[in-house]
Parts: structure tokens; C-alpha cells; sequence
């Protein structure tokens, strides 16, 4: 019950302020309207008036209503309020509470550095208050009062401490539920990327085979009609065992129940959003790039999204925090280097069994005539140089 209560308060703040600052104003209007019936004389407001002892009221409860925006104008704006009441001599009544509300609010809203500020603004005025008195500085009733307004502002304090440790929770697991879904989609895509790779590697051998297999039965046609007999029959053999096979990998794929987003490979013309979302992960991340960019084909514009994609992986995993990344794309005549550096603490990092990334990069960078090295970078760090091929060179070495 208390639980769903305070989540209403917070869903409603307004409605909650009025609910008990309203009764509050209240009794303060009936003191304006006691002072009316009996005597200003007796409240000690003969200076102010009715209507000035009654505007007084107002102006120190009235800014309570905004104390959640703006609690240091708030705080402020009722001091001042509380000096006015004490110059014209009008002793403190009940509504001078709202000087110890706003001060409440000051320190479970604002630094230490406002709450002291506000804490030392009171301890004043009742230094000013008590040291009015006919009989002189009554510090026993100085002291009482101090006690009480010290206990509200430590109150204060807890209550700041404690609502910015539960945001820093959250933060927390915000945090760590990110990056348990960052993880998941990693291992994910790491085991997908296997399955093709294993896939790619069964549709060449088979097709191969088959081409092989085509290639005999048209040369033993007109002279071994049996012979060519069984070499398509081998053809289709191995055409069945290859669809078969493609459709036991298709559905491993498959088999956790997503539907699949059909949508073009990434390009180079994406490595702007993927830096853009890796920053947003928590990596600062800068990406240059120099000399005159040059026509890729697809693949070889997908290798270089990816060996970048893993190497920010790489330092988002085990480059620790406050780190920063370097992503560097020369154009050159005949390649294209790729580096990306960072310095964090992924060169100290022991290596773990089953990583495939650096394995993964150089089978990418293979294809196309090039070469990648991942190696620590003195004084800390860690770089990731791949080298492709660009322009006719890389298209004949890609075929």
C-alpha cells in the first residue's frame, strides 16, 4: 500500500504538494484571521497591519507550491520573507515553519554545498530571534531550536543520499541489462556467423563437386553413356545431401523463433551510424578519414564495416573504463588501410578460448588479397591494422 502510494506521488507531485501544504496555509490564514478578532498588538504585528500581516502569510507558503522545481528561489524567497517579519518586529508564529520545509527541500534536492548554505541561513535567524528577547540571549531556547532545524536538515541530507544512491541502482541495472542483451545479440550473431561460414563452406565444396561431377558427364556422354549416367546421378546426389544440409543450417538459424529482418548488408555508407551507436554505448569513438575514397564492391565494403564492428567490440568488452577509440580510414592508390586503435586495457586482458573475431578478419580480408593484424600498442592500448586491396587489383582478387 505505502509503495503504490509513493508511486502516486511521484506520477502526481503537484497534487501531493497541495494535499499538504493546503492545511498548513489554512491554519496560518486562520492566525491572520485570530490576529483580526483579538489584537495585532497581542501577535506583535501592530507595524504590518492586517493586510500586511496577512500578505506576510502568504508570501511565505504561497512559493511553497514550486519547492520541487526551484527549492534554492524557494528557500530565498521565504527567508527574506522571515528578515521582513523580524524587522517589523512580528515574533515567529506558525507559518515561519515553511522557512524549515524550504530547507528541507534545499538538501534532499541540491549539493552539500547548497544545503550548508541554507542550513547556516537558518541557524542565523534564530540567532537573530532569540537574541531579541527582553531578557536577553535565551540560549537554552536558541539551542532547543538549532537542534530541531539541524535534525530536519540532516533528514535533508539522508533523504538526498539515499534517492541518489537508488538512481544510481537503476542506472545500474539499466546498465547491466543493456549490456546483458548487448552480450546476448553478440553471442548471437557470433554463432551465426559460424553457421554461415560452416554453410558457405558446405555450398562450395558440394557445388564443386557438382560442377566436377557436370563437367565428366559431358565429356563421357557421346563415349560412356553409363558413365555419364552415373556421374549426374552423383550431381543429384550431392545436390540433394548439399539442400539438405543448407536447410538443417537454415534452420538452426531459425530456430529461435525471430522473424528475420530482411534488409541489405551493411556498407561503408552505414560506419557513421555504427560509430554513432557505439558512442552511445558508453565508447567515445573518432573516425577519420583521408585520401580520395575509392569504388568498392559490396563484399569488400562489408568486410571493412565488419573487421571495424568487431575491433569496437573488442573495446567495448576489454578496454575497460574511461577508455576511447580511433577508427582511421586511408585511401590510398592501391589499398585501403583500416586501423582502429584504442587505449584501454584489452592488451592486458588474457585471450579466451573460443574467440573467433581475429579469426573472423583475416577470413574476410583473405577473400580479397589483403591483410589484418590485431597487436598491443606501446604505453597501452590496443590496434587492429587491416590492409585491402582497392580499385582493379582488389575487384580481380575478389573474384
Amino acid at each position: 500500500m505505502f509503495g503504490r502510494l509513493r508511486a502516486w506521488s511521484v506520477r502526481h507531485p503537484r497534487i501531493t504538494d497541495a494535499l499538504w501544504l493546503t492545511p498548513f496555509l489554512l491554519v496560518s490564514l486562520l492566525n491572520v484571521w485570530a490576529v483580526g478578532v483579538v489584537d495585532l498588538v497581542a501577535w506583535g504585528a501592530e507595524r504590518l497591519g492586517l493586510w500586511g500581516f496577512a500578505g506576510l502569510t502568504l508570501l511565505l507558503f504561497v512559493p511553497l507550491f514550486w519547492m520541487r522545481e526551484r527549492p534554492v528561489a524557494v528557500f530565498a524567497i521565504v527567508s527574506f520573507a522571515s528578515f521582513l517579519q523580524w524587522l517589523a518586529g512580528v515574533p515567529p508564529l506558525f507559518f515561519n515553519v515553511s522557512v524549515l520545509v524550504a530547507m528541507y527541500e534545499v538538501a534532499s534536492r541540491r549539493s552539500l554545498r547548497w544545503a550548508v548554505g541554507a542550513g547556516l541561513v537558518v541557524e542565523l535567524g534564530l540567532f537573530l530571534v532569540f537574541g531579541r528577547v527582553p531578557q536577553g540571549f535565551d540560549l537554552r531556547a536558541f539551542a532547543t531550536a538549532s537542534a530541531f532545524a539541524v535534525a530536519i536538515w540532516m533528514t535533508g541530507i539522508y533523504a538526498n543520499t539515499r534517492r541518489r544512491y537508488l538512481e544510481s541502482l537503476e542506472e545500474r541495472a539499466e546498465r547491466a541489462e543493456r549490456d546483458r542483451d548487448q552480450q546476448a545479440r553478440l553471442a548471437a550473431a557470433a554463432e551465426r556467423a559460424r553457421i554461415a561460414r560452416e554453410l558457405h563452406d558446405v555450398v562450395a565444396h558440394n557445388v564443386s563437386v557438382i560442377i566436377v561431377q557436370a563437367d565428366g558427364a559431358g565429356y563421357a556422354i557421346d563415349r560412356d553413356p553409363e558413365q555419364a549416367r552415373r556421374a549426374m546421378e552423383a550431381v543429384s546426389a550431392t545436390g540433394r545431401r548439399a539442400l539438405a544440409e543448407m536447410r538443417r543450417m537454415v534452420g538452426v538459424l531459425r530456430a529461435d523463433g525471430v522473424q528475420e529482418e530482411y534488409a541489405p548488408q551493411p556498407s561503408l555508407s552505414q560506419l557513421d551510424d555504427l560509430v554513432t551507436q557505439v558512442r552511445e554505448s558508453g565508447l567515445p569513438v573518432e573516425l577519420r578519414v583521408s585520401g580520395v575514397p575509392a569504388e568498392l564492391p559490396e563484399g569488400e565494403q562489408l568486410t571493412v564495416y565488419r573487421i571495424v564492428q568487431e575491433a569496437l567490440t573488442n573495446t567495448l568488452k576489454h578496454g575497460g573504463p574511461d577508455s576511447r577509440a580511433t577508427v582511421e580510414m586511408e585511401y590510398g592508390v592501391r589499398e585501403l588501410l583500416v586501423r582502429v586503435t584504442d587505449d584501454g586495457r584489452g592488451a592486458a586482458t588474457p585471450e579466451r578460448e573460443g574467440g573467433h573475431g581475429l579469426v573472423g578478419m583475416r577470413e574476410r580480408v583473405a577473400m580479397f588479397g589483403g591483410s589484418v593484424k590485431a597487436s598491443p600498442v606501446p604505453g597501452g592500448g590496443f590496434q587492429v591494422v587491416a590492409r585491402l586491396p582497392v580499385g582493379d587489383t582488389g575487384a580481380g582478387r575478389a573474384a
